[in-house]
């Protein structure tokens, strides 16, 4: 199954591609929900490069990796990337009021579809949050 989910970032392409792909804002950006964080991030970014994040909740009873590998980079328009047998793709719409991301993956079996998507979505909303933050546009 595909899922996708999308936000709009208002905010320069440029800025909205560097915030996505940088370890530091990675690790800003990257929860769903307050009660976790990502501890750690590594960042490769071209067609054969890997990529990682180390996610965990903030008590400490549970964490994960997040790790693949890119296999397509256009700058600031497309991230096509592994992980695992699982494929995922990212997509920036540049537009007149900023950048649509829109991210689209293979779901996996030991998550319903709705928890896969709202966890996602939130990350990603954290993100659009994230860069306009930065950006000072909020």
């Amino acid at each position: 199954m595909k899922i996708t989910v999308s936000t709009h970032v208002a905010a320069p392409v440029a800025e909205v591609w560097r915030a996505y792909n940088s370890p530091d804002d990675i690790m800003i950006w990257n929860t769903a929900s307050p009660d976790w964080h990502t501890t750690a991030s590594a960042v490769d970014l071209r067609v054969g490069g890997k990529f990682t994040s180390r996610m965990e909740a903030k008590d400490g009873s549970f964490g994960f990796d997040f790790a693949g590998e890119f296999t397509k980079v256009v700058p600031q328009q497309l991230l096509e990337y592994r992980f695992g047998e699982r494929i995922g793709l990212v997509e920036f719409s540049d537009g007149p009021s900023g950048v649509t991301v829109t991210v689209t993956f293979d779901g996996e079996d030991s998550h319903s579809e709705e928890q896969q998507r709202a966890g996602w979505q939130a990350i990603l909303d954290n993100f659009a949050r994230h860069v306009v933050a930065r950006s000072g546009r909020a």
